[in-house]
């Protein structure tokens, strides 16, 4: 075998273990809650309740949204997430190690906020 053809092998078998997809973004998700008038402070309580089982870490960033940090291993995502007493959205801030190009990162990255989500969601419904 020639050295080109191994070292082109080699650079491939590299690049097939980063998988990327593109972006997950939550918008605009219905608020269920099992309370008749829950109010947005329910809701970002809800969500931070849910971030924190998960391992993120939440802060207010004015009246209406939180920015949660979850930070594994070498990799860290940074997500933006705007409430209101009726609806919430979960989306990409910043991210390192991520491989994000713009449209595309990590899968990971999915998985943790599809998870996020759905924990969200949980949460939002024993209110």
């Amino acid at each position: 075998m020639n050295f080109k053809f191994l070292a082109v092998l080699f650079v491939a078998i590299l690049l097939g273990g980063c998988k990327t997809a593109p972006i997950y973004q939550v918008s605009n998700t219905a608020i269920s809650t099992n309370v008749q008038n829950a109010t947005k402070d329910d809701v970002a309580k809800a969500i931070i309740r849910a971030g924190g089982g998960l391992g993120w870490q939440f802060r207010q960033n004015g009246p209406d949204a939180l920015i949660g940090t979850l930070a594994l291993r070498t990799h860290t995502a940074v997500v933006d997430v705007p409430y209101s007493a009726k609806q919430y959205s979960i989306t990409y801030k910043d991210s390192s190690n991520l491989n994000y190009d713009g449209t595309s990162i990590h899968s990971n990255y999915n998985g943790w906020i599809q998870n996020l989500q759905k924990v969200i969601n949980i949460q939002l419904n024993t209110l």
